[in-house]
């Protein structure tokens, strides 16, 4: 699944959940994947049915919502619904997984009252970074050398 796609979910559950930080971040990385267009996401957030995104992406968003509701809510016929728009059964899992995490993360930032820009320029930023980089810091990626004698 490509990474705008995996914005895109996390974006949405993250709406639905009402996490300013997370839906804001998230949104701004999935709209710098489309050149800084942020009208597909933001139309994504208000009716992802409508939104101008793949109905496989519209069925994993779907479950996502799902998800986001409680994992009991996704059925065999949302599952199917999915496959048959070309979702593989790794998306299916993916999306699950972004979705519950999101969950998890938005309770996280929200019940700890972390504090939250409301600059839009800060997330523009945020998510031109993220969608270059990825999450990765740089250097990160260098094997850690060990001490001698260790």
């Amino acid at each position: 699944m490509p990474s705008a796609e995996r914005e895109m979910i996390a974006t949405y559950g993250s709406s639905q959940n009402d996490c300013h930080y997370c839906q804001h971040t998230h949104g701004a990385t999935a709209a710098e994947h489309f050149g800084g267009n942020y009208e597909p996401i933001d139309q994504l957030k208000r009716d992802y049915a409508s939104a101008p995104v793949s109905d496989k992406l519209k069925a994993l968003l779907g479950i996502a919502g799902k998800v986001q509701q409680g994992g009991k809510y996704v059925t065999t016929e949302d599952v199917e619904r999915a496959r048959a728009k070309g979702a593989t059964d790794k998306e299916i899992h993916d999306t699950v997984l972004i979705a519950a995490a999101f969950c998890m993360f938005n309770r996280y930032v929200d019940g700890l009252a972390t504090w939250q820009p409301h600059d839009a320029a800060m997330y523009r930023e945020i998510g031109k970074r993220l969608a270059s980089s990825g999450y990765t810091v740089p250097g990160w990626e260098k094997p850690v050398q060990k001490a001698q004698g260790q």
